[in-house]
């Protein structure tokens, strides 16, 4: 390691520590290597246009977030609630049930774990806490916990960043992650059934079943949007980019035209609202982009792929290595920067032990969605404490169970590459 990038760590953690958000502390830190190293200061300017600009994948990130973000202010997700209650309300703890069968569906339409807890997600705590029925810190916990499902199944930001940096198959990883989707809700919908029996949870007074077909057909519209996304991107109609602005589209026309329920002065809000967030998703990625430069040019992923082949690591020891590594990271940072700054580190190790880098990255993406629920950091904790005022001791002792039912699931995905690559080959991916 040179003196220039010790100076950039030691730039990087001292920001990062005076409570600088992580994006400014790498952008800073880098603009300190290139002048510690002599190199034109420029070059970080460079490299962040260059890459933004061959970048056309990362169109999709801003264009999901403004489909989530309409989704919440058209009151596309009530109906979408009405229809999961109706579904599986009628079982002990069963808005428990719904909870996770929301952020399932929700998760086909969003790909945002945040726009997950703070739209469908409070509205969720305010049904289950109501006259007491269930614990502030159990709605919460299981809200924030059901929440990590939204970035694993399709369409995915996190997937997207992941493919950007290993260039891989976004259709693929989309696909790939479909099964652990559905593996992490059954692991928490049995974790609430564990919960419900132990602790005695109310029953909800179950909807007519004549009533089914009427709260279906009002939520038709919502549930083709996942169809619409899919159907397009593995039928080759559309990239994933296209496909994004096919979803934000398709959810304009819902809450505006077919709902009614989104105004031209609300639309205003919510653009401005996506323009903020992206804004600030942008800034991650493009510090990212910059330090992975710097990060390359330090040839650092080859003296840890020299350093784990020196040590005969094979490639369960590595993946084991690398989960743990990612959960006690997760701990302090957002997801977004692990999978943008230390994922590159261990791709070529990984692809040296001939490990699969789709089944790589989706565990690892699974590992800091995690992170998102695991204190001290824990993003999707602070979320919930924002848009619900539940103080976060409560959230933390509520999400604990769930906490420990999707590091099962996770164990699980990391064992068995299998159930990962399942429906990837079955379109063809010869990996």
């Amino acid at each position: 390691m040179s003196f220039a990038f010790a100076i950039c760590l030691a730039v990087l953690f001292g920001v990062a520590a005076l409570g600088t958000p992580i994006g400014y502390s790498m952008l800073v830190a880098s603009i300190a290597y290139l002048a510690a190293s002599g190199a034109d200061l420029s070059l970080a300017a460079e490299q962040l246009i260059q890459n933004i600009y061959t970048g056309y994948i990362l169109l999709a990130v801003p264009l999901f977030i403004v489909a989530a973000n309409i989704m919440n202010a058209g009151a596309i997700s009530d109906r979408l609630l009405e229809f999961c209650i109706a579904l599986v309300g009628r079982f002990r703890g069963g808005m428990g049930y719904v909870n996770i069968a929301v952020s399932l569906i929700f998760a086909g339409m969003s790909g945002s774990a945040v726009a997950d807890a703070a739209g469908p997600g409070k509205m969720i705590i305010g049904m289950m806490t109501k006259g007491g029925r269930y614990s502030r810190g159990f709605a919460a916990g299981i809200t924030a916990a059901s929440a990590t499902i939204g970035p694993i199944v399709p369409p995915s930001i996190p997937m997207v960043m992941y493919a950007l940096i290993s260039d891989q198959s976004i259709g693929y990883l989309f696909l790939a992650g479909v099964v652990p989707g559905l593996l992490m809700a059954l692991v928490l919908a049995v974790m609430n059934y564990v919960l419900a029996k132990r602790g005695e949870l109310v029953r909800e007074e179950p909807v007519p079943l004549r009533e089914l077909p009427r709260l279906t057909l009002r939520a038709i519209p919502v549930l083709f949007m996942p169809v619409i996304l899919l159907g397009g991107i593995y039928g080759g109609a559309t990239t994933p980019t296209e496909a994004a602005a096919i979803a934000a589209l398709y959810a304009l026309v819902l809450a505006m035209v077919f709902y009614r329920q989104l105004s031209l002065h609300g639309l205003g809000q919510v653009f401005s609202e996506s323009a903020r967030q992206a804004a600030t998703v942008g800034i991650v990625i493009g510090s990212a982009l910059i330090f992975n430069y710097i990060v390359a040019a330090e040839r650092i992923p080859d003296a840890l792929a020299g350093f784990l082949a020196g040590i005969n690591l094979g490639p369960v020891g590595f993946m084991v290595l690398v989960n743990i590594l990612l959960l006690l990271l997760g701990t302090l940072l957002d997801g977004g920067t692990i999978i943008l700054v230390v994922l590159p580190l261990f791709i070529p190790a990984a692809r040296a032990l001939g490990i699969d880098l789709i089944h790589f990255g989706v565990v690892a993406v699974v590992n800091t969605m995690i992170g998102l629920v695991t204190p001290p950091y824990g993003m999707l904790i602070f979320v919930i404490n924002a848009v619900t005022g539940i103080a976060i001791k409560d959230i933390i002792r509520g999400v604990l169970p769930f906490l420990a039912a999707l590091l099962m699931a996770l164990v699980v995905l990391a064992a068995f590459p299998d159930l990962i690559l399942f429906l990837p080959r079955l379109l063809g991916y010869q990996g």
